[in-house]
């Protein structure tokens, strides 16, 4: 079954000092687009997280997000206790010497000074790492559901438009010795309005015939008729079929243009727009398959 590269997924988990939230989404595009923000806790396991992304998501303009919460009473900024004492120290010591006033707020002037706050690099064990990877893959088997489920959707948008298109192909069929009648008739109706005109009876029917033969659509309608069904083949074949069933989308409009342009009938041209409809509503949806 086809998956559609339209997706989200978000899973989060709480553990002793910090709560993990990761979000990871994917729209249409033509390679793997990757767009990472992690949390600075976390930034050395980038690549792996690039590489596990590519791995599973193959392809699509992919968004993924990782931020913490600090849940518990630690924290990785510190004040310096020794430090901030000597400042205060010596703001009294110098506003005696000098005569003048100390602050009426010593808070916000000692949280200014240099070095009072100590920021400590915090470290991730391997047991934490452990519980990120299981959120990691949540969210992407999450995004990965919503991906079948959207692809189940486009699977029964093509089988409708293929179908859709193989009828009308079968309509074409009653016009299509009509058509080559009327030819001949048009043609014979205004050699007979010259007057006074003779011509060879059988070169007339060599050359009918040959005019006859370049309106000839029974190759395109096979063509069409086969690429129809390998559509629906390589549907059902595996995943990852985007590009290929946009090459052969290609190959269905081809046929489709060829037998307009030989049609050299209103009816016949009418169900062949009617066909190209189709086809650009197949065209369109094929772009977001995966």
């Amino acid at each position: 079954m086809i998956q559609s590269m339209t997706g989200f997924g978000k899973a989060t988990a709480e553990l002793e000092k910090r709560k993990i939230t990761v979000e990871v989404k994917s729209l249409n595009s033509k390679q793997l687009d990757l767009s990472v923000r992690i949390a600075n806790l976390y930034k050395e396991h980038e690549m792996e997280i690039r590489n596990q992304l590519s791995r599973q998501l193959e392809r699509g303009k992919v968004d993924f997000l990782i931020y913490i919460e600090n849940i518990g009473n630690e924290t990785s900024t510190q004040i310096n206790q020794n430090l901030i004492e000597g400042y205060f120290n010596q703001i009294k010591d110098s506003a005696n010497k000098l005569g003048i006033d100390t602050p009426v707020d010593w808070y916000p002037v000692l949280l200014r000074l240099p070095d009072v706050l100590k920021y400590e690099a915090q470290e991730v064990d391997e047991q934490e790492w452990v519980a990120v990877t299981k959120v990691i893959d949540e969210a992407i088997t999450q995004l990965q559901a919503f991906r079948k489920q959207e692809g189940a959707m486009l699977d029964k948008l093509f089988e409708d438009k293929i179908a859709n298109i193989a009828s009308l192909l079968e309509e074409i069929e009653p016009y299509e010795m009509e058509r080559v009648e009327k030819v001949k008739i048009r043609i014979t109706e205004a050699l007979q309005k010259i007057e006074d005109f003779d011509y060879d009876k059988n070169r007339f029917e060599q050359e009918m015939i040959y005019y006859i033969e370049k309106l000839d659509i029974n190759e395109e309608k096979s063509r069409l008729s086969n690429h129809l069904k390998y559509f629906l083949e390589t549907m059902k074949s595996g995943s990852g079929q985007g590009k290929k069933l946009g090459f052969i989308a290609q190959e269905i409009g081809r046929e489709i243009n060829t037998m307009g342009s030989k049609s050299n009938h209103a009816d016949m041209q009418q169900i062949v727009v009617r066909m190209k409809d189709e086809l650009e509503q197949i065209k369109e949806q094929v772009l977001n398959v995966l």
